[in-house]
Formats: C-alpha cells, structure tokens, sequence
C-alpha cells in the first residue's frame, strides 16, 4: 500500500465508469483517423446533418441489432454528445413543466437533476434485486420513466425479463414512453446478456441511450438516443435547434472502427480486462472483510457494497478512507441520488474498478482496511451502534424485501 498518501488526496481512486485509460485503441483510432483526413474532401468545410454522420448512425444500427437485439434503421438513430445531451434532448421533445417522470430510487443523479431543471414532476419508485419494482409505478399518469435496466445506477441490480416484460406492458396500457439507458451494458460478465427494452418493444413506447463515453471514453463525447419511428422525425427536428452537429472527424473515426470490427474485438479485450478487475476487487474485499454483501456483479463497471452492521455509516466510511488516500463513495457522492426511503443510502458504497489496474485496487482496499483498524474499539463499537439503528430505521417492508448477494456471488433476478 505505499501508493497510499495524504488524507487530503485521493491516490487510489475507486471512482466509477472510468475507462482505463491504457486501453484506449490509439493505433487503429490514429490510421482510420489518417484514412478520413485523406478522402475528407469538402466534408471538413461543409455543415452536416444535425442528426449524425448517415454513416455512423448505420453502424449503430448494425450493432445493435447484432449486439442488443434492438432492430432499427438509421433514421431512428440520433448523434449525441453523450448520455446527458440524448437526456436533455428527451426532455425537450416531451417534459413540460408539471410533467410526471418516474425514475429509479436511487437513481443517476443526473437524470434525476435535468428532468427537475426542466420542471418535471418527479414520481420515484423502489428498486430491489430484479431491478424497478414495475407493480409500484402508477397506474396512469406518468409521461415517461428513466431506467437503467442492464445494470442499475448505482446499485448495479439487473431487470429481469419478467419486468421487462411487465414495463413495456405498462407503458403500452398507459400510453408513456420508457427511456432505456445502457449505459454500460457492454461490460457483461456471466451468462448471456438479456434483449434490450427497445428489442423487445413492439408498441414503439422505448427510447434507448447508448453511449462510447463507458467503451471509448468519454473525451470523444460521442453517444447516440434511438427513438421510435413515431418521434423520429420531432427528435431531428429537436436535435437542430440545440446544435448543428458533431465534429465530422470522430463520426467517421467512430463509424470505420465499428464496421471494420476494431470496435468489437477493442470490446472483447477490455471486457476480459474489467471481468479480472472485479475479480480481483470481490477477492480483496473478502480477504479483508469475510462475508461482504455486495451487488452488480454480473455487468458494468462498479459494484456496490453493502455495509455490515458494525461499520460505519457509507459517509463516514469515505471519510476514513480519505484519511489513507482512498477514495470510495457513499450513493450520493458517486453521482445518484435518493429521493428518501429507499433504504441503501446510508449503508452502501460504491467501487469503481475499470480504471485501476490489480495492484493498485488491492492496495486501495488494504488501506480501507487499515483506516477501519487505526479505529479504537470505542469508536468502532458506536459506529456499529449507530449502523444497527440506521439499519432498523431504513428497512423496507418485507413484501418488498430484497437482500443483495452474499459471498460475491451477484444476486439473481
């Protein structure tokens, strides 16, 4: 652990959905790169389509279609500057002020905020192993619900096909749409992964978010939003007003390296890569801890754990990591957000590990180790104290009661 340092100063970082950045396909990015320069001709000069490079979005299409199950063509899909631009867009096409939106709780804090900033009447709804608890979304009403199915922010749970099902059954009775963020569904690590919503919609009532920020990085603030054949034309209509486009460069960039199959055989290696870094994260955190309770281990690029009874509280747990130059982070400061009552907040922190290699994630978690021992036995016995009554205060009804994994083995939908 001597890469371990002040307190003041986070040496170890466990932040979450960083790629690593050793990884990026420098190579093939700069000859396809070199390739486009080439042959740009008038295309470095000239205003494209608001819409996307045509070129990129068929890419998309294809891989989709291969990798997700979704079939859609080009026009439905739309060029973004991430998941946060594809979210704004959704609100400008369908959010007035006073306009139900149901979201996950927790949630990414970032849909959570942008549906506020455009006056969105917030409607949450819990989440427990099998992801969104569909039975508790209102009956009528609501015009749209956020969810990340694939691996839910933060706490990592994956919809099962039942609800999935169930969701767009919903959806479809109450005439809302639903907004499939999948974030990071490339990062999938056991068993197959289950159709997209959009794959399974046949009403037209999913807009689904993707996003190369997870995959590529989030430097080339590239993501795209597919819509349903009904809005398609409104989405490009919306996409004009907020902006001309993206640079032409790292569309072309982006669509040769789908099609060639660079991107495919980029995502195969670092999937591999992020499967041995969890690995090695849910051993370390045995070794050091025993019988950890954790959740989201299936996909992503995070996991999340669930704090026994004689720790403390997720926010003081992150400030004695501190101490060592660690960083973890309770739900709030790793970008979700509670609406109260859902019953984690306190009690669960969140570990990215994609971005740090082995050595440096089991020296992060020695000095978490070591921060709980430098802890006296007074205080490590009202820490606990106060875990045990959080932990009675924040228990959900039991008819809605889900524990996540034990022994690292992730929880089953």
């Amino acid at each position: 652990a001597q890469a371990v340092v002040s307190a003041h100063r986070v040496a170890l970082d466990f932040w979450l959905g960083r790629p690593d950045a050793h990884s990026f396909p420098i190579k093939s990015w700069r000859r396809l790169t070199n390739r486009a320069l080439a042959t740009a001709g008038a295309r470095l000069t000239e205003y494209r389509d608001p819409a996307g490079l045509p070129e990129l979005r068929q890419a998309i299409a294809d891989h989709l279609s291969a990798a997700r199950g979704v079939s859609v063509s080009s026009d439905q899909v739309i060029i973004t500057a991430g998941s946060q631009s594809a979210l704004n867009l959704v609100a400008r096409l369908l959010v007035r002020e006073g306009t139900p939106v149901a979201t996950e709780n927790p949630c990414y804090q970032g849909a959570a905020f942008l549906f506020e900033s455009h006056r969105a009447r917030m409607v949450p709804v819990p989440v427990d192993e099998a992801g969104l608890d569909v039975e508790q979304l209102p009956r009528q009403g609501v015009m749209l619900v956020y969810v990340t199915p694939s691996h839910q922010y933060p706490l990592g749970f994956t919809l099962s096909l039942e609800r999935r099902l169930k969701l767009i059954d919903w959806a479809r009775r109450c005439g809302a749409y639903i907004i499939e963020d999948d974030y990071d569904s490339d990062f999938r690590y056991r068993g197959s992964p289950l159709t997209a919503l959009m794959g399974l919609d046949h009403y037209g009532c999913v807009m689904y978010l993707g996003t190369f920020s997870k995959s590529i990085g989030a430097g080339l603030r590239l993501g795209y939003l597919v819509v349903p054949k009904a809005l398609a034309k409104a989405a490009r209509s919306a996409k004009a007003l907020l902006d001309n486009g993206h640079p032409w460069l790292d569309q072309a960039v982006m669509a040769e390296f789908i099609r060639s199959g660079a991107y495919g055989n980029h995502l195969r290696r670092i999937r591999q890569l992020y499967c041995e870094r969890r690995d090695c994260l849910v051993e370390a955190l045995h070794r050091h801890f025993g019988d950890v309770c954790l959740s989201g281990l299936e996909s992503g690029m995070h996991l999340a754990w669930h704090l026994p009874e004689q720790f403390p509280s997720a926010p003081e747990l992150q400030a004695l990591a501190l101490r060592k130059g660690v960083g973890v982070y309770s739900l709030s400061s790793g970008a979700a957000h509670d609406y109260g009552g859902c019953g984690y907040s306190d009690r669960t922190v969140v570990l990215g590990f994609s971005s740090l290699d082995e050595h440096r994630i089991r020296a992060g978690i020695q000095g978490i180790a070591d921060a709980w021992a430098d802890l006296p036995a007074m205080s490590r016995r009202s820490s606990g104290a106060r875990a045990a009554a959080l932990v009675v205060s924040s228990r959900r009804p039991a008819s809605g009661s889900h524990r996540p994994s034990r022994s690292g083995r992730p929880p089953r939908p």
